[in-house]
């Protein structure tokens, strides 16, 4: 384990995440990930990309988010990080729209932004959204990232232009995962 939550564990992104990827992004939550776009993807397709991939550095940071009972829930990590600037471009996703809304990806992403600030000793994480995520958008609001970019009509999503909105925390702003789990409220499911 290499990070543990309340609700949620960051882990490897190992054997048991990859084989999930073709249902989880050919399924609902790709469209909010990749920010209105829906993807088709053959289990040939990613077979290719991981062996085009297999010989280039990775400058990602990819982890697994599992339930407390080992459960793949999705994909959190780092996808940009110029150490010159010690700034994080964070991304989540989590595959199983059943552990949307419960929790599960506010937790997941305390540890994320806990592992940024003091393991990598980044001074400001950022993360972007479409303005049709209301569930991100709340997100952000109560774990204090800010607003910092609106781009108007960036982006086609359900029929419309969206714009793409980019907010960031600074590392003076965070009060620590521990406040914010007591502020949140989030505690241990029994179920689990």
């Amino acid at each position: 384990m290499l990070a543990e939550g309340v609700l949620v564990d960051l882990a490897l992104y190992d054997r048991r995440f990859l084989d999930l990827e073709h249902r989880w992004f050919n399924d609902e939550g790709i469209f909010w990930w990749a920010i209105g776009s829906r993807w088709f993807i053959t289990k040939t397709m990613l077979e290719r990309d991981r062996a085009e991939e297999a010989d280039e550095p990775d400058h990602r940071m990819r982890f697994g988010l599992q339930a407390k009972d080992g459960t793949p829930l999705g994909l959190f990590g780092i996808n940009w990080l110029p150490a010159e600037h010690r700034t994080a471009l964070l991304t989540a996703f989590i595959g199983d729209p059943a552990y949307w809304g419960g929790g599960y990806g506010t937790d997941g992403l305390l540890l994320l932004v806990e592992y940024a600030f003091d393991w990598l000793d980044v001074r400001r994480v950022w993360l972007m959204t479409m303005s049709l995520n209301e569930r991100v958008m709340r997100q952000m609001e109560k774990t204090g990232f800010r607003l910092e970019v609106r781009q108007r009509q960036a982006t086609w999503a359900a029929g419309d232009w969206r714009d793409l909105l980019a907010y960031s925390l600074a590392r003076d702003e965070w009060p620590g995962r521990a406040a914010l789990v007591e502020r949140l409220g989030l505690r241990p499911r029994e179920d689990t």
